[in-house]
């Protein structure tokens, strides 16, 4: 069975025992800093695993509680699959939990459970008052409806319950998308001594292998994963719903910060202009007014900007408002992405939304705008089938029909007769040019890699390629790969695939030393020395020598004699040539020794090679040359 991963965050006011509440789950406290400790509230973000079974992995985020650390409660339950949102028994529903609670619906968070904690402080006749209390304030809300659940996690009373409570939740719960590209927003940057910068966050989709090269925005710097950890255990792979640390080579720590997103991909765009949809606080305190400053937080990110209005002046409240935010720095984001808005002063968290399009233009200020981002944000055919492509890859036009939502007659239409279509046909699957376009560029780049590090190999097995790339999907690298052959790109020869202009050949560096092992063997004739005693005499280091040996096998530039000795191919085709001159038919051992004069050590093997060669074939104790010519 695959493994699942998600994401759980502890939500609620300050001091309501969110904290100890981890602790009591995992065993781990989060609060690491001195200040944390000192103050006993959290103002960084605090992690810590919980493995349900075998097969269900699960990161438990602890988010801050107070006010004054909003942003950080922001960027911890972005990620999130699943949220407990904490109430102390001693002081019920505070305007912080209220907050959290709007702030986690506006994310579009859809499955919670509600913990009580400490509740050895109060009497049992209490429950129903807090219990009503509770409920009163999440009607209406994606709380409503469930369960809650009494704990002390001083004394680990309904710990137990909880655990098992929330793995009957997390059943329902979709496992997040492994197959799209891969997304991960930083939300915590450090060095590790010898090891160099980390970044760590939770992957929000797709998947990432050691060693892949990734690019971090907005800085549109390549970067590449060089070790992988999740809660501190090494890992080949990260994927989505996992919290994950990723040591990065080729940037230091000072160019890395909260907010900025490594990715796997060009789907993801930097942007400073943002179409959105936009639901405000029923209890908003201040009116919003026309090119108002802003703070936007979009998964990790924090960033300054204005608001721009296209249908009024001022906002005091309103569901569904169409507007646009033009922000002081870029930032990254794709259609759907989820985002919460807050004032900077008076300091007030306005609502939230999601983002229509990632590249807003300027617009005109009237009903024509408003109808405009109103389309947009239902989205056309061919926008509903490219957000499909972009996380599935590729995939049949009946798949699509389901996928998209797009009647088959128009689907057609779309995917085939488009003149400028952004759509690509590969065999019976269809996929986005851009993926086509990437998947040959990534593959082009891995195979110059491979053939700069072993030059002298055919090329890089398929079979390797299509694991390494498997994140696109095996059918669609087969069909890329097979394409590239097609069109000159790439080059295939047995299971080895290679670009096309590349032909195996001594690197530059060690070219004169690798003629020399030939020129030396061609020299000594028959009674050749052992190879790993030519290609040491000639300095070839270690790590090329098997590569020269079996190059020179490949290339039919040389015979092999024996596990030690291998034969230059002018030698041995001089060795048959004075052997059929002077032996008429059939010859023994004997024979051919007093014909080449070399020791019994090289002839049986020679003589040997002559059969494996088809150059004689042995009855008994005789040879009889296959062709006398």
């Amino acid at each position: 069975m695959t493994k699942q991963y998600y994401t759980i965050g502890m939500a609620g006011h300050v001091d309501h025992g969110k904290t100890s509440l981890t602790k009591a789950l995992t065993n781990i406290e989060t609060d690491r800093l001195k200040e944390e400790k000192e103050r006993a509230i959290s103002i960084e973000l605090g992690y810590a695993p919980l493995k349900i079974d075998e097969n269900t992995q699960v990161s438990i985020i602890d988010v801050p509680g107070h006010e004054r650390f909003i942003r950080q409660m922001i960027a911890g339950v972005a990620g999130i699959d699943l949220v407990i949102l904490v109430v102390a028994a001693d002081e019920g529903v505070m305007p912080q939990t209220v907050e959290h609670l709007q702030i986690l619906q506006l994310l579009g968070i859809h499955r919670g459970l509600i913990v009580v904690t400490k509740m050895d402080l109060v009497e049992e006749d209490m429950k129903e008052l807090i219990e009503a209390d509770i409920f009163e304030k999440i009607t209406d809300t994606f709380f409503e409806g469930t369960e809650l659940l009494f704990v002390d996690s001083v004394s680990k009373k309904g710990i137990p319950e909880l655990i098992r409570k929330m793995e009957e939740y997390l059943k329902d719960v979709p496992v997040r998308n492994a197959s799209g590209p891969f997304r991960l927003p930083i939300d915590q940057v450090f060095t590790v001594h010898g090891q160099g910068t980390v970044v760590r966050g939770t992957v929000y989709e797709g998947e990432v292998k050691e060693g892949e090269v990734l690019e971090l925005l907005p800085q549109q710097k390549k970067v590449r994963a060089r070790q992988l950890q999740v809660h501190n255990e090494t890992q080949s792979l990260g994927r989505a719903g996992q919290r994950l640390a990723i040591n990065v080579g080729g940037i230091a720590k000072n160019e890395v910060k909260r907010g900025d997103v490594l990715v796997s991909t060009q789907y993801y765009t930097s942007t400073k202009t943002i179409d959105v949809c936009l639901d405000t606080f029923e209890s908003l305190k201040f009116s919003l007014k026309q090119r108002n400053a802003i703070k936007l937080h979009l998964g990790t990110a924090e960033v300054y900007g204005k608001i721009v209005f296209f249908d009024r002046n001022e906002l005091t409240a309103g569901r569904h408002v169409l507007c646009q935010l033009r922000l002081d720095q870029p930032v990254v984001t794709r259609r759907g992405d989820r985002f919460i808005l807050r004032r900077p002063t008076p300091v007030e968290t306005v609502g939230g939304g999601f983002v229509i399009d990632p590249n807003g233009e300027k617009y005109k200020f009237g009903e024509r705008t408003i109808a405009l981002l109103s389309r947009k944000k239902e989205g056309t055919p061919e926008e509903r089938i490219i957000d499909v492509l972009k996380v599935n890859k590729s995939m049949t036009l009946q798949e699509l029909e389901k996928e998209a939502s797009v009647p088959a007659t128009e689907l057609q239409e779309i995917v085939t007769k488009h003149p400028h279509s952004p759509f690509r046909k590969l065999q019976n699957q269809y996929m986005l040019k851009d993926v086509y376009d990437e998947c040959i560029h990534m593959l082009t780049i891995e195979l110059n890699d491979y053939h700069n590090k072993f030059p002298l190999r055919e090329g890089k097995n398929k079979a390797e390629l299509m694991q390494q790339f498997n994140v696109y999907g095996s059918s669609v690298i087969e069909a890329v790969i097979e394409e590239g052959i097609v069109t000159n790109v790439f080059k295939k020869n047995k299971q080895f695939i290679a670009t096309y202009d590349f032909s195996p050949s001594f690197p530059k560096q060690w070219e004169r030393r690798m003629n020399q092992v030939i020129l030396a063997m061609e020299k000594e004739g028959l009674q050749v020395s052992p190879f790993t005693d030519l290609v040491n005499n000639a300095g070839i280091p270690l790590e090329l020598q098997e590569e020269l040996r079996h190059f020179l096998l490949r290339t039919s530039k040389v015979i092999e004699l024996d596990e030690k000795h291998i034969l230059s191919k002018t030698a041995f085709e001089a060795a048959v040539q004075k052997v059929k001159e002077n032996i008429a038919d059939k010859f023994d051992l004997q024979t051919a020794k007093s014909v080449l004069n070399i020791s019994r050590k090289y002839l049986v093997p020679l003589l040997e090679a002559f059969d494996e060669q088809k150059v004689t074939k042995r009855e008994g104790n005789e040879r009889v040359f296959l062709d006398n010519k």
